[in-house]
Protein backbone atom coordinates (compact mmCIF):
# COMPACT_ATOMS: atom_id res chain seq x y z
CA UNK A 1 0.00 0.00 0.00
CA UNK A 2 1.28 3.24 -1.10
CA UNK A 3 -0.06 6.84 -0.02
CA UNK A 4 1.51 9.57 -1.91
CA UNK A 5 0.69 12.96 -0.76
CA UNK A 6 1.52 15.99 -2.33
CA UNK A 7 0.57 20.06 -2.85
CA UNK A 8 2.47 21.08 0.17
CA UNK A 9 4.35 24.36 -0.10
CA UNK A 10 5.25 27.69 0.99
CA UNK A 11 2.07 30.60 0.87
CA UNK A 12 1.20 33.60 2.79
CA UNK A 13 -1.60 33.51 5.30
CA UNK A 14 -4.60 34.30 3.52
CA UNK A 15 -3.59 31.77 0.58
CA UNK A 16 -5.06 28.67 -0.48
CA UNK A 17 -3.67 25.44 -1.37
CA UNK A 18 -4.62 22.30 -2.34
CA UNK A 19 -3.45 18.93 -0.75
CA UNK A 20 -3.79 15.67 -3.27
CA UNK A 21 -3.05 12.30 -1.81
CA UNK A 22 -2.79 9.24 -4.44
CA UNK A 23 -3.58 5.72 -3.28
CA UNK A 24 -2.27 2.56 -4.77
CA UNK A 25 -1.64 -0.93 -3.58
CA UNK A 26 -5.60 -1.14 -2.28
CA UNK A 27 -8.98 -0.92 -2.51
CA UNK A 28 -9.67 2.55 -2.43
CA UNK A 29 -13.63 1.92 -2.05
CA UNK A 30 -13.11 0.30 1.16
CA UNK A 31 -11.24 2.64 2.71
CA UNK A 32 -12.30 5.71 5.00
CA UNK A 33 -9.61 7.92 3.61
CA UNK A 34 -8.38 11.03 6.13
CA UNK A 35 -5.66 13.89 6.69
CA UNK A 36 -3.97 14.66 9.49
CA UNK A 37 -1.08 17.15 10.49
CA UNK A 38 2.04 17.71 12.73
CA UNK A 39 4.05 20.94 13.83
CA UNK A 40 7.33 20.60 15.05
CA UNK A 41 7.13 19.62 19.02
CA UNK A 42 3.31 18.84 18.34
CA UNK A 43 1.21 15.31 18.53
CA UNK A 44 -0.42 14.46 15.34
CA UNK A 45 -3.67 16.50 15.18
CA UNK A 46 -6.62 15.24 13.10
CA UNK A 47 -7.68 17.46 10.20
CA UNK A 48 -10.59 15.86 8.00
CA UNK A 49 -11.87 12.55 7.02
CA UNK A 50 -14.24 11.30 4.31
CA UNK A 51 -16.11 7.80 4.02
CA UNK A 52 -16.04 5.90 1.67
CA UNK A 53 -18.45 6.59 -0.78
CA UNK A 54 -17.62 10.41 0.09
CA UNK A 55 -21.20 10.84 1.42
CA UNK A 56 -19.61 12.18 4.86
CA UNK A 57 -17.00 13.96 6.08
CA UNK A 58 -15.99 15.60 9.12
CA UNK A 59 -13.07 18.12 10.52
CA UNK A 60 -11.23 18.91 13.15
CA UNK A 61 -12.17 22.45 14.62
CA UNK A 62 -9.57 24.58 13.74
CA UNK A 63 -10.42 23.87 10.49
CA UNK A 64 -14.03 23.76 9.99
CA UNK A 65 -15.03 26.33 7.22
CA UNK A 66 -11.54 26.51 5.54
CA UNK A 67 -10.64 23.40 4.78
CA UNK A 68 -12.85 20.75 2.17
CA UNK A 69 -11.92 16.74 2.04
CA UNK A 70 -13.15 15.24 -0.90
CA UNK A 71 -12.20 12.09 -2.95
CA UNK A 72 -12.27 10.99 -6.57
CA UNK A 73 -12.74 6.62 -6.11
CA UNK A 74 -12.10 6.31 -9.90
CA UNK A 75 -9.01 7.71 -9.54
CA UNK A 76 -8.36 6.49 -6.19
CA UNK A 77 -7.03 9.99 -5.16
CA UNK A 78 -8.33 12.13 -1.83
CA UNK A 79 -7.86 15.54 -2.04
CA UNK A 80 -7.96 18.64 0.97
CA UNK A 81 -8.71 22.10 -0.10
CA UNK A 82 -7.03 24.65 2.38
CA UNK A 83 -8.46 28.12 2.15
CA UNK A 84 -7.75 31.05 4.62
CA UNK A 85 -4.55 29.49 5.80
CA UNK A 86 -2.63 30.84 9.11
CA UNK A 87 0.70 30.83 10.28
CA UNK A 88 -0.75 28.02 12.98
CA UNK A 89 -1.81 25.64 9.46
CA UNK A 90 2.27 25.16 9.38
CA UNK A 91 3.09 21.46 9.43
CA UNK A 92 3.61 18.38 7.76
CA UNK A 93 0.26 17.23 6.41
CA UNK A 94 -0.10 13.29 6.10
CA UNK A 95 -2.72 11.31 4.57
CA UNK A 96 -3.99 8.28 6.09
CA UNK A 97 -6.52 5.28 5.50
CA UNK A 98 -8.59 3.57 7.38
CA UNK A 99 -10.82 -0.01 6.55
CA UNK A 100 -13.74 0.51 9.18
CA UNK A 101 -17.12 1.63 8.52
CA UNK A 102 -17.06 4.72 10.79
CA UNK A 103 -14.67 7.90 10.90
CA UNK A 104 -12.18 8.21 13.55
CA UNK A 105 -10.24 11.32 14.79
CA UNK A 106 -7.11 9.53 16.66
CA UNK A 107 -4.17 8.89 14.57
CA UNK A 108 -4.15 5.03 15.66
CA UNK A 109 -7.20 3.79 14.29
CA UNK A 110 -5.70 4.69 10.62
CA UNK A 111 -4.21 1.53 8.72
CA UNK A 112 -1.93 3.05 6.32
CA UNK A 113 0.14 7.05 6.13
CA UNK A 114 1.80 8.42 3.65
CA UNK A 115 4.91 10.14 4.03
CA UNK A 116 3.50 13.74 3.98
CA UNK A 117 3.86 16.83 2.31
CA UNK A 118 4.79 20.21 4.07
CA UNK A 119 2.70 23.00 4.52
CA UNK A 120 4.37 26.71 5.68
CA UNK A 121 2.16 29.66 5.99
CA UNK A 122 4.30 32.82 6.32
CA UNK A 123 2.20 36.00 8.68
Amino acid sequence: VQLQASGGGLVQAGDSLRLTCAASGLIFTSYIMAWFRQAPGKKREFVAAITRSGASVEYGESVKGRFTISRENAKKTVYLQMNSLKPDDSAVYYCAARSKVLIAVTPGDYDYWGQGTLVTVSS
